[in-house]
């Protein structure tokens, strides 16, 4: 075991935790007065349930001994035999140093699909869908991507219920893991939905500025963190992801600020603020694979494809993502997931699991290219039916989206009987 390794992934861990907070911050500041304190202990609760979740199933689910390349077993229920000295997979941090760690990532991924039901899902309908999504969605692909499953590279006669297939694809950070799977289910959720009161009559515009950018600063600083810790040791590559993390976020709040202004004639903070988002989100998938020159290229396309891809979402098809995550975190999940079938380089991090066995599709090789494309698919699949089936449950017991006149009224009061600003007067 690596003392200074150990040091660095409990760090980058409480870094990672950080992001859920300022998440909180970021959707929060979003959405009108009215939603606010709803909208941020959508993001706040999870950081109970996840956690519990985690301990008691979750990271036996997801890191377990293989079935079928699909989930884990139940060799670490309760966290036992979850060893604080050794580490059976390879690591030269203990297990449960890893297990914390991973623990993070349980806990942010639910939360980033509150985004796009803010405003009209019911409390008591998202806490019980966001358990069972965890358990259905999360952990079978947490699993089959890093916990040896099909979707991860393997060899013999494991992978896909004991068949020896597996895509090969990489995931350095949580491409499919966290941003593909969130987004698709938020796309999901909002069509089952529906729109918001006046969605078509009236502007929902931020409420709080300041809070959108303290939100998105934080998950900058949690979010290196969440790539460089993800090379699970303090070496090269976790400095290497660290670099390629801050140039595509970089990149994108310039490409963003400059879409801002040929379309709206000023840059907006709020502009900047969701640039700098989807430039994190396009480099997770491949921040210790692709050089850190690709990470600009990366970054200064994600704007635009996030950009027009949220008018083409809500102004040409009329869907209310009401803050963007599919927008976001899909789009810019989907694009980071090919951009590192491009630009990917084998050499780069050769002690990370699962690291990717060919170079890209700009490297002459397309191996890498198709396995990306396909992992993207099964994630895709994976989370639409999950979703479905999540919200298929919770409805057996509740409506999903709370009254009209709750949603007039706002969600703070009719869902958690308090106010974000109790001596506001003015209207809503």
């Amino acid at each position: 075991m690596d003392s200074g390794s150990i040091c660095f992934i409990m760090i980058c861990a409480a870094l990672v935790f950080l992001m859920t907070p300022a998440l909180a911050f970021f959707y929060g500041g979003l959405v009108r007065r009215k939603n606010v304190i709803n909208t941020m202990m959508a993001s706040m609760f999870i950081c109970g349930t996840a956690i519990v979740m985690w301990i008691l199933f979750g990271y036996s689910f997801a890191f377990g001994g293989d079935n079928g390349g699909i989930i884990g077993g139940f060799d670490f229920l309760g966290f036992n035999n979850v060893s604080i000295t050794e580490s059976t997979r390879g690591l030269v941090i203990p297990d449960m140093c890893f297990a914390i760690f991973q623990m993070m990532f349980a806990i942010i991924t639910p939360a980033l699909i509150t985004g796009a039901v803010a405003g009209r899902m019911k409390f008591k309908a998202l806490v019980p869908f966001i358990c069972l999504w965890s358990l259905l969605v999360y952990y079978p692909l947490a699993h089959m991507v890093w916990g040896g499953g099909f979707m991860g590279n393997g060899e013999g006669t494991g992978g896909l219920f004991g068949t020896g297939f597996y895509l090969n694809s990489v995931d350095f950070a949580g491409g499919n893991v966290v941003h593909i799977s969130s987004g698709i289910t938020g796309l999901v959720l909002a069509l089952m939905l529906g729109k918001r009161r006046d969605y078509d009559r009236g502007a929902y515009k931020p409420h709080n500025i300041p809070f959108v950018l303290l939100g998105a600063a934080l998950l900058w600083f949690g979010w290196f963190g969440f790539n460089a810790g993800s090379a699970l040791a303090a070496n090269g590559t976790a400095v290497h992801a660290f670099t390629t993390t801050a140039v595509s976020s970089a990149a994108a709040i310039l490409s963003w600020m400059f879409l801002d202004i040929v379309t709206s004639g000023k840059p907006t903070l709020v502009g900047v603020s969701t640039g700098l988002v989807v430039g994190l989100v396009a480099i997770t998938p491949g921040a210790g694979f692709v050089p850190v020159w690709a990470a600009i290229i990366i970054g200064l396309l994600v704007s635009p494809l996030c950009f027009f891809g949220v008018r083409l979402l809500k102004k040409v098809l009329k869907i209310d993502d009401a803050l963007d995550a599919f927008g976001c975190h899909g789009i810019g999940g989907i694009w980071g997931g090919i951009a590192t079938g491009i630009f990917g380089v084998k050499e780069l991090a050769p002690g990370v699991e699962s690291g990717a066995k060919w170079n890209g599709l700009i490297f002459g090789e397309g191996q890498l290219f198709l396995a990306q494309i396909e992992s993207i698919i099964v994630t895709i699949v994976i989370a639409v039916v999950g979703t479905l089936i999540c919200a298929g449950i919770v409805r057996i017991f509740t409506k999903l989206r709370v009254d009209e006149m709750d949603e007039r009224v706002g969600l703070d009061v009719t869902q958690h009987g308090e106010e974000a600003y109790p001596s506001f007067n003015g209207l809503d």
